[in-house]
């Protein structure tokens, strides 16, 4: 059992906050690593996703945070937009409060113009991607001169996706006097020559993450071909019948080829990778988080940072290249005491991966024949999602749909799902059973004295 948060020297607005939310104790990353933070102690931290990171520097960030100061100073880096974004949404969570918190996301994918009016109004907190810090840093959009914490958030995912130089940069652009948070799923080479050039005498953490999961249980299908692939996949799903799964492949080709097969033959599905720009990217996690998708397939890096709850089984539709991917991905089912199931596929061109997770595990997985269901595929999800052509910019909450779609349209609170606001856009989950209605009354019925346009998104 980890210590309560009550054991920190948190700010009362924290506390209050976190019981709130009942995070009552520390996860074993943030038991470690929090005490070190708050004292001003620079880290390096071996952390997988779903190990509570992001609220151990979240928490060291907002307990330093000095509100009466608008200029920056706290700068998080993220490799993709959509951990950047999710990033934020936690600290504005955790961070909830506290009085007039600014932060800022600046990402690629977005207009530079309204981040650069963002940024002149100023921003106590930015988290950003580095090719788009760099674009601002180069415009000279940014003011980084009084940051006091700079944190790297998986940055071993950062130097595999070749932003070295961007990292570079940015570091240049601080000042020399911060602490300096480097959180990393490994530790190769480059992340020590990284934190030689941005840190002094880093206390190293590191929680055991290349165990297996004993709540995951694994399967490992072996194939004749790697052909097989695609049907394999519908005899697992039909078998299995998880109500969410996320299927990994190793690129992008492959993902928008097992999509097209997969809608083909009726099954719910969406792709997400790195052609995609950040509304389709939005509008994708939206669906699968909200469940009115049933199967997401992804690239890891696309599906690096992604906390998606309940997720019923992960299927390896090709094994990673290195066994430390391959634990992170089946990482992300089986999670808060939940059980989940792991389904490889295993053909010969997955043999020379094979061996370099049984190295790391020392074990040797056992392989299995395909199951041969007898009962018919049908994964039709729950729920349907509908968008709406408004959002933050136009003034609406979610409380705001709601209240539309239950007070004035009559439909039942448990019939609702999810609700994501963004600038331009909200989507809302609503039972397969009444979206019809339910889009009516959106398309038809002002909300806050305006009409908007409303469509079924999935």
């Amino acid at each position: 059992m980890t210590a309560p948060f009550t054991t920190l020297p948190l700010k009362p607005e924290l506390l209050l906050t976190l019981d709130s939310l009942e995070f009552n104790t520390m996860t074993p990353i943030q038991e470690q690593s929090l005490p070190w933070i708050l004292q001003g102690i620079d880290i390096i931290s071996k952390a997988k996703t779903g190990s509570g990171k992001t609220a151990a520097f979240a928490l060291g960030v907002l307990q330093k945070l000095d509100v009466d100061n608008y200029q920056t100073q706290a700068l998080v880096i993220c490799p993709t937009r959509e951990l950047a974004d999710q990033v934020a949404k936690e600290i504005r969570r955790l961070g909830r409060a506290i009085a007039n918190i600014k932060v800022l996301t600046i990402c690629g994918g977005a207009p530079i113009g309204p981040q650069r009016v963002s940024l002149e109004r100023g921003a106590h907190i930015i988290v950003g991607t580095p090719g788009r810090l760099v674009d601002h840093i180069r415009k000279s959009t940014i003011k980084l001169g009084q940051i006091k914490q700079l944190i790297l958030d998986e940055a071993d995912r950062m130097l595999e996706m070749g932003f070295t130089e961007q990292l570079n940069t940015i570091i240049a652009a601080c000042p020399g006097q911060k602490q300096t948070l480097l959180f990393s799923a490994t530790y190769p080479e480059d992340i020590a020559a990284i934190s030689r050039r941005c840190q002094k005498n880093p206390k190293i953490i590191s929680v055991d993450q290349d165990e297996p999961n004993h709540a995951i249980t694994q399967y490992f299908y072996e194939l004749r071909s790697a052909k097989e692939k695609p049907q394999a996949v519908l005899k697992l799903l039909a078998e299995f019948k998880p109500t969410s799964s996320l299927v990994f492949c190793n690129t992008k080709q492959t993902c928008n080829e097992l999509l097209e097969f997969l809608q083909q033959n009726k099954i719910y599905a969406l792709a997400l990778h790195g052609d995609l720009d950040q509304k389709q990217r939005d509008q994708v996690l939206v669906c699968f988080a909200n469940r009115s998708v049933s199967v997401l397939i992804a690239t890891d890096v696309a599906a690096r940072g992604l906390d998606i709850k309940q997720l019923d089984a992960v299927i390896n539709y090709e094994i990673a290249k290195e066994g430390s991917v391959h634990i992170h991905r089946i990482g992300r089912t089986g999670r808060a005491g939940e059980t989940g199931i792991a389904l490889n596929l295993v053909a010969s061109t997955d043999i020379p991966a094979l061996h370099r997770l049984e190295d790391l595990t020392k074990t040797r997985p056992r392989m299995q024949v395909l199951p041969n269901p007898k009962t018919p595929l049908n994964l039709e999800p729950e729920m349907v999602t509908l968008a709406i052509e408004g959002g933050k910019k136009s003034k609406l909450r979610a409380g705001d749909v709601l209240g539309a779609l239950t007070k004035d349209g009559g439909i039942l609170g448990e019939q609702i799902g999810k609700i994501d606001v963004f600038d331009f856009s909200v989507y809302v989950a609503v039972h397969k059973n009444i979206w019809k209605s339910a889009l009516q009354q959106l398309q038809t019925k002002p909300i806050k004295g305006r009409t908007f346009k409303a469509r079924r998104l999935m």
